[in-house]
């Protein structure tokens, strides 16, 4: 599908400024009419043109009139997401963005934060599998306090022992994990945290203008990775409750699940990769939070260079001074 301009046949795409659909042609808002796709999902509805549809894409733009197509079947039934985060930065303020935060790497090569380069960028609609779990966790162990006073010439130290015991239920709301292979696991969990206050029903509107994909990995495929979040942060969470002692010895713990469920949400990431000496850097922003991650390429040349201009300017220092002194000498 892709969502037509009803008053001049523009491709309407979403906004994240002006949250709304709005044409870049004529500018009109909310005047968008879908225009499903009829057979061969690699022909775009709107030119004829042949688009390049892998695997698991659910979205992706036509590299013939530009303009950006939803596949219905890979957003409908079974891959259906029921939540989405819409972009809340668009890639002109991701833009300001990149360049505010490396501004100051002299090192860089000198396109990197060109606009040419920098409009290669792309909004991605990211699969991720969202765990809620219920879960009840308890805890033995023995803990020691340790009073030492003194009496006259003689030192005393009293040991006491006492039995710990933890009962607590726990929920955890939204744990995800991202179903992707192209995403590399890491840096989506540092693309966190994400403000699940501004997710919203599933509209496919909300995908123009945007790339995207379906889920790559089941629910059950991807629950392992949320689980042990899970585990780790209800440790902590027994641990925190258990304080004031000199030492404590664990005697028994035990995570019990009482209840569970998956929701499949689309979540959005901006993604920059920056081509240099046939080595790709890819840069993440959170579409929501702005947050960055990526690694600057370092300039050899500009290196060489900055080193042979402080080189000289050094030595001219140097020669002054020589000079200087040598008329005091004199």
């Amino acid at each position: 599908m892709i969502f037509q301009c009803k008053n001049c046949g523009g491709n309407v795409v979403y906004s994240p400024e002006k949250k709304k659909m709005f044409c870049p042609y004529c500018e009109s808002e909310e005047s968008e009419q879908r225009k499903d796709s009829q057979g061969d999902i690699t022909v775009c509805p709107n030119c004829g043109g042949e688009v390049p549809v892998k695997e698991y894409t659910s979205a992706a733009r036509c590299p013939y009139c530009d303009n950006y197509i939803i596949f219905n079947e890979r957003v409908e039934g079974q891959y259906t997401p029921k939540l989405i985060l819409p972009f809340q930065h668009g890639k002109e303020k991701v833009k300001q963005l990149m360049r505010d935060k490396f501004k100051g790497c002299t090192f860089a090569p000198t396109d990197f934060l060109s606009e040419v380069r920098l409009n290669t960028m792309e909004g991605d609609y990211v699969p991720f599998w969202l765990y809620d779990y219920d879960v009840d966790c308890q805890y033995q162990g023995e803990g020691r306090k340790v009073r030492v006073w003194q009496s006259g010439d003689t030192e005393y130290t009293e040991t006491s022992i006492f039995d710990i015991y933890r009962d607590m239920d726990i929920s955890f709301d939204k744990i995800p994990a991202d179903a992707s292979k192209a995403m590399p696991d890491e840096i989506m969990d540092l693309m966190e945290p994400y403000d699940y206050k501004q997710l919203e029903a599933f509209k496919p509107e909300y995908m123009s203008g945007f790339l995207g994909e379906r889920y790559n990995f089941t629910a059950d495929e991807t629950e392992n990775r949320a689980e042990n979040r899970m585990r780790k942060d209800a440790e902590t969470f027994l641990k925190r409750s258990v304080s004031g002692y000199a030492s404590i010895t664990d005697r028994n713990k035990n995570i019990h699940v009482k209840d569970k469920k998956n929701t499949y949400a689309l979540l959005p990431v901006w993604v920059y990769t920056y081509k240099y000496k046939d080595k790709e850097y890819p840069f993440y922003i959170n579409g929501q939070t702005a947050k960055i991650v990526g690694k600057v390429p370092v300039s050899k040349a500009k290196v060489l260079t900055y080193g042979v201009t402080l080189w000289a300017v050094l030595t001219t220092v140097l020669g002054l001074i020589s000079g200087i002194i040598s008329i005091w000498s004199m």
